[in-house]
């Protein structure tokens, strides 16, 4: 069976998958991009390139991903709806699969006004359950959102979305992972983990409705660096449940590096332990070169 990606033949012939993320630097200097990938390269078996993460302005997603191509490394090519229209975002759907970016995930993306430049005007065009359809019209049926044919060549890419458990209304958040998985989502990477507890009712309500057999669910974890890092994430950062028993272990460290750690190891523990998850998806913010390390030790590595 032919595959599109190295990520989708490890989902689809049901290994356990790691993905890993690739911060853009806030400028044009593409080694930041290539140190990143150096450290990482053989850990993850595919790595997501951020679109103006937190609506701060980065070298693009698409920019970032050729890099990690040119260095024999799979991207994951992120795409919001908040910069761009419909004609923009295909073009660049188009674009990035013309050179060979093979996964994409597509996101609304975080209000402007969170970033450093609070003023801009949002497009919204579209949200990120319009795009996945378009997107698989696109590949799947050769159509582009108006209905006019896409006359060489569809963008053969393996679709993501992003799920968060932990946001309200909790009880709204399996509906909306289930219409993104019926628009098309291929695999699903979730806010990062801190919640057990949220995450094994949210999975339980997947497990009962059969969506773990239909999409591929890679639940999002976040080694914390700092108890100032802990702080933002828990206290300003929406949709984040960050439970007080670990901001507390947090507080009380000598050393909060090695806390943070420790509490990344035990959650990726537990979390491979849940029925339906079938992967990880590691954020290191800023942290890249931790991964090594806690990819080892989480008996993640060798990648398949």
């Amino acid at each position: 069976m032919g595959y599109r990606s190295n990520l989708e033949q490890i989902l689809s012939e049901g290994k356990f998958a790691v993905t890993a993320e690739i911060g853009p630097p806030k400028g044009a200097d593409p080694n930041k991009i290539k140190n990143k990938g150096e450290i990482v390269e053989g850990y993850a078996d595919a790595f997501n390139v951020t679109d103006n993460q937190t609506a701060v302005v980065r070298l693009s997603s698409m920019g970032g991903c050729f890099i990690l191509l040119k260095m024999g490394l799979e991207p994951i090519m992120q795409i919001t709806c908040r910069d761009r229209n419909r004609l923009a975002i295909q073009s660049d759907v188009l674009g990035a699969a013309a050179v060979g970016v093979k996964n994409m995930l597509f996101l609304t993306g975080d209000h402007q006004s969170f970033g450093n430049h609070p003023n801009a005007k949002g497009v919204y065009d579209l949200d990120s359950i319009q795009l996945i359809q378009i997107v698989k019209n696109m590949r799947d049926n050769g159509i582009f959102q108006s209905g006019d044919k896409i006359l060489s060549g569809n963008p053969d890419v393996f679709i993501g979305a992003a799920a968060n458990p932990f946001a309200d209304p909790f009880e709204l958040r399996v509906d909306r992972l289930e219409k993104k998985i019926e628009a098309g989502a291929d695999f699903i990477q979730t806010q990062s983990v801190f919640n057990l507890d949220k995450l094994n009712t949210w999975m339980d309500e997947v497990r009962s409705r059969g969506l773990d057999k239909k999409t591929h669910i890679l639940p999002g974890i976040t080694p914390l660096k700092s108890l100032k890092m802990t702080e933002r994430m828990k206290f300003h950062v929406p949709g984040v449940d960050i439970p007080d028993h670990f901001y507390d272990r947090m507080k009380k460290a000598t050393d909060p590096k090695d806390e943070g750690y420790k509490i990344a190891l035990e959650l990726i523990k537990e979390v491979k332990k849940i029925k339906g998850i079938r992967g990880l998806h590691i954020t290191a913010l800023f942290w890249e070169d931790i991964l090594p390390e806690l990819i080892k030790e989480s008996s993640l590595y060798p990648r398949p």
